[in-house]
């Protein structure tokens, strides 16, 4: 009789998604504020051809995601890439880097989300003549600041993340894209739009069809990722190792059609010269495509409001994902043990969300302080390097693990041959600096995993002098708990 690599658990979470629930959790973790935060920017990257860039996003995405499912069926619990980083190479150090990366790639997918979210607030404003004039950039950058804020109140009175509330969340998401989209057609079918620039490439930077449109595939990414969120959710999946994948690789596909049918009307209904003066004066292209479409209907009026409401469930997922990991490794030793604090009553993690916040308000301050860059590109950029990252060590983590199976445990799921190998290469190639991503990018993934490695080490060698530990983690499987 076959044996499984599934580890007994001293406690099991309640088992209450199935099949439709995991879908439009996935779905929902994916959409957010990747397609509303870079679908301008990329267009005036590469032009007409927008679409392809999230097309091959989506196909890095997914063999990264193969390798994610081979894991996760393997190891059915809620720790994700640190897990099998743990499982694969055995290096506590390695570890904290691969956990400490995801919680910058939260906080700064968090920051990406708040400043979004304020661009589109102050644009729903103005559109509604509620204020006379558009918002400048530092009302922009107070608002998302004050936005963050509230997220960790919100978070300090223990906002458990509900399944139902999040159905309800991708449901607004959705029909808020569907706005795009339909609006899109009409205007195409209407004969007003221009459905042959989908063929058509526009270099705007002399850099040539290949790394034009490389540049922009790294900056689509961002709007990819989220479907890493759902291992975490392993164990209140019913029968996780049947239907994680089938549900899995539909989620990803769901979100590419909806992205690429997006950047159709995106660029079939604003003309070269509209997208460019939209990244120029820092406006939001999804909104230009509803009020350039639709000007006698007040579809413009409502959709800066669905869209913040879409955002905003992006910062604040990423946000107690960050305050929660952060938590499980200060409760371990790996961080300073007061970062484990907790507040009285309510039982929520005060201090790693204090921590989580104060960096993503800084992140926000840092980046609006270059006037020429553009914030919400280059947060959404940090992000999608630091996960890069991470999902290339994931993915050499497959490989290393595949070579350690034993013939007679049984399997649930492989990914099909090279392809975790090839998914490293992959990601590795989309973090190095041909992809046109500005100096200030590096500068802040490097800034943040410095953070962590001090705090580590000044970790490290408290444990040491007082003789509690020697800043290793004690279980890597419950850091998702």
């Amino acid at each position: 009789m076959s044996t499984t690599t599934v580890e007994p658990q001293g406690h099991e979470l309640k088992r209450v998604m199935g099949p439709k629930l995991l879908l439009l959790f996935i779905v929902g973790d994916i959409l957010g504020a990747g397609v509303y935060a870079v679908t301008g920017q990329m267009a005036g990257q590469v032009g007409g051809i927008v679409w392809l860039p999230f097309l091959l996003a989506f196909v890095v995405a997914t063999i990264t995601a193969l390798s994610y499912l081979e894991l996760v069926t393997k190891y059915p619990q809620a720790a994700g890439a640190a897990l099998y980083t743990h499982k694969a190479f055995g290096v506590h150090f390695i570890t904290f880097i691969v956990a400490f990366a995801v919680v910058c790639s939260g906080i700064t997918s968090a920051s990406t989300a708040s400043a979004t979210l304020s661009g589109f607030l102050t644009d729903g404003l103005h559109v509604n003549g509620w204020i006379d004039e558009k918002a400048s950039s530092g009302t922009i950058t107070i608002i998302a600041m004050a936005f963050m804020v509230l997220l960790a109140l919100i978070n300090l009175r223990g906002a458990g993340e509900s399944v139902k509330f999040n159905v309800v969340l991708t449901l607004v998401e959705v029909f808020a894209l569907t706005i795009v989209i339909g609006v899109g057609f009409w205007v195409i079918a209407s004969g007003d739009g221009d459905l042959s620039r989908v063929t058509v490439f526009e270099d705007d930077g002399d850099k040539g069809l290949f790394l034009a449109v490389t540049a922009a595939t790294s900056v689509a990414f961002f709007a990819m990722v989220g479907f890493e969120d759902a291992v975490n959710m392993v164990e209140e999946v019913e029968n996780p190792q049947k239907i994680f994948p089938r549900t899995m690789l539909t989620g990803l596909g769901i979100a590419v059609i909806i992205y690429m049918l997006v950047a159709v009307s995106v660029v079939s209904v604003l003309t070269s010269e509209q997208i460019a003066d939209i990244n120029a004066n820092g406006d939001r292209a999804l909104l230009s495509v509803v009020s350039v479409g639709a000007p006698d209907f007040p579809i413009d009026k409502v959709f800066p409001f669905l869209a913040v409401f879409a955002v905003a469930n992006t910062a604040l997922i990423n946000m107690l994902m960050a305050s929660r990991l952060i938590y499980g490794m200060a409760r371990q030793d790996v961080l300073p043990r007061p970062l484990a604090s907790v507040l009285p009553g309510r039982r929520t993690p005060w201090a790693g969300i204090a921590f989580t916040t104060a960096l993503a308000i800084g992140l926000i301050f840092y980046v609006q302080q270059d006037t020429e860059s553009d914030v919400v590109k280059n947060l959404a950029n940090v992000t999608s390097l630091l996960l890069l990252c991470v999902f290339a060590v994931v993915n050499v983590a497959c490989v290393v693990l595949r070579s350690k199976r034993h013939e007679h445990v049984k399997t649930f799921f492989t990914s099909p041959g090279p392809l975790p190998l090839l998914g490293a290469v992959l990601c590795l190639f989309l973090v190095g600096p041909w992809v046109d991503r500005d100096a200030i990018v590096y500068e802040i993934a490097a800034v943040l995993m410095l953070i962590g490695v001090v705090l580590w080490a000044v970790t490290f060698v408290i444990n040491k002098i007082t003789g509690t530990g020697d800043s290793a983690f004690e279980d890597v499987g419950s850091l998702g708990d």
